[in-house]
């Protein structure tokens, strides 16, 4: 009989977002006069149609496909150059990361949990809490982690406690780690990092020879001018930091599915013998053997995205997201209830009511007022008395959510 990766054994009973399906699905099997009010703003996916330059893009890449002159088979593993060359002209334009830095991929989600593949064992490894869950449970499946605890902290991380007090964003911590999960701006707490915070993370890791991988999916929400797009605007990431970006939200590719991730030549990781290796090498390596490529017409699409009517149109798509979640962040606030994020992030990160916890602020909100949101609790122990609302809506529907959660709170 085949032996099991017994690390999967450790992870508590079911991720995030199934779990919240399950509820919703029990819920709406049990109510159907509820159900058929149900609004979600749980899970961070877009509603919006796909910006109209993609769709004549793609269009046109699977116009190329049907023609024997301009098929396409197997593309670069890395990614089309024609990609690759607009994305670092548009978004790394005096930030030195060139085309050949750039791997492209079918999905954010997906690389920060294959980037362990490149990693060895005994890595300290750090990690903010409340978190996105993926950072955590692939580092579990991976076996760089002990068990968790009745609180769902597992042995062997290190936990970077985000709360009220620090804004949710966590400085250095004072032990030496040798790699750190930033994300920026942040889900779930929609909080961003200021020049002088990741100034400050960049010159630890600088300093203790520390990787920082760091999460910027959300950077096309950032609203202030002042606020880092880019851990490579900060001297020095260079030599210590991966960049896992995504089309997911910039362009609402959730369901067509392309990202990229940035490795920079000058950035080496170590054997245990303390030879310096490029991590740019391994994870070349791993991405040629694992991954035949995004599909020609999605990276079409993508690429179509820098045009100048596809960047006034992700603009259009980023105002409609922002607004919704203007409008959350007041009803909430309105309802007296403490608020952060939804200025530079499309969530919305809320206080729930004194002496109710994350999943009795779920079914709260799904019984009384039927909107999904997602418990804070699931994004890790300091997640707790805290709730999740995404702006990634109809106009229509949140403004809607803000009427019941207006009603719900004067009662």
């Amino acid at each position: 009989m085949a032996l099991i990766n017994e690390n999967f054994l450790k992870l508590k009973a079911g991720y995030l977002f199934p779990e919240i399906g399950r509820r919703v699905t029990a819920f709406q099997q049990e109510n159907a006069e509820k159900a058929a009010r149900l609004i979600r703003c749980g899970i961070g996916d877009v509603t919006e149609a796909l910006p109209a330059a993609c769709i004549k893009a793609m269009h046109e890449g699977v116009d190329e496909l049907a023609d024997r002159s301009s098929f396409k088979g197997y593309g670069p593993e890395q990614g089309y150059a024609f990609l690759r060359e607009a994305i670092s002209a548009n978004q790394y334009d005096g930030l030195n990361i060139s085309a050949d830095e750039i791997f492209i991929s079918d999905g954010s989600k997906c690389d920060t949990g294959n980037i362990l593949d490149i990693f060895g064992k005994g890595n300290r490894i750090a990690i903010t809490d409340p978190v996105y869950p993926v950072y955590v449970d692939t580092n579990v499946m991976a076996g760089n982690t002990g068990d968790a605890n009745e609180s769902g902290a597992y042995a062997g991380l290190v936990y970077l406690t985000c709360d009220a007090s620090n804004g949710f964003v966590a400085g250095p911590p004072a032990e030496k780690v040798d790699m750190v999960y930033l994300c920026f701006p942040n889900n779930p707490t929609g909080a961003v990092a200021t020049r002088e915070q990741l100034t400050a993370w960049v010159n630890y890791a600088l300093v203790n020879d520390t990787l920082i991988l760091f999460d910027s999916a959300y950077e096309a929400f950032v609203q202030d001018s002042n606020v880092p797009r880019s851990i490579y605007e900060i001297p020095g990431a260079h030599q210590c930091a991966i960049e896992f970006r995504s089309f997911s939200k910039h362009g609402g590719f959730t369901g067509v599915r392309c990202a990229y991730t940035v490795i920079p030549k000058t950035l080496m990781g170590s054997t245990t013998s303390g030879e310096q290796i490029s991590l740019h090498q391994l994870w070349s390596r791993r991405h040629s053997t694992k991954f035949n490529g995004a599909s020609y017409p999605v990276q079409k699409a993508a690429a179509a995205l820098f045009t100048p009517e596809g960047k006034e149109q992700v603009a259009a798509l980023i105002h409609h997201y922002m607004g919704n979640a203007s409008l959350l962040r007041d009803a909430c606030k309105a309802a007296g209830l403490p608020v952060f994020g939804g200025e530079n992030a499309p969530y919305v990160w809320v206080g729930c009511p004194t002496g109710k916890t994350s999943w009795e602020m779920f079914d709260l909100m799904l019984d009384e007022a039927q909107v999904v949101i997602t418990p804070g609790s699931g994004f890790g122990a300091a997640g707790e008395g805290w709730f999740r609302i995404s702006a990634f809506n109809s106009r229509a529907n949140v403004e809607e959510v803000c009427r019941r959660i207006g009603q719900l709170f004067q009662a």
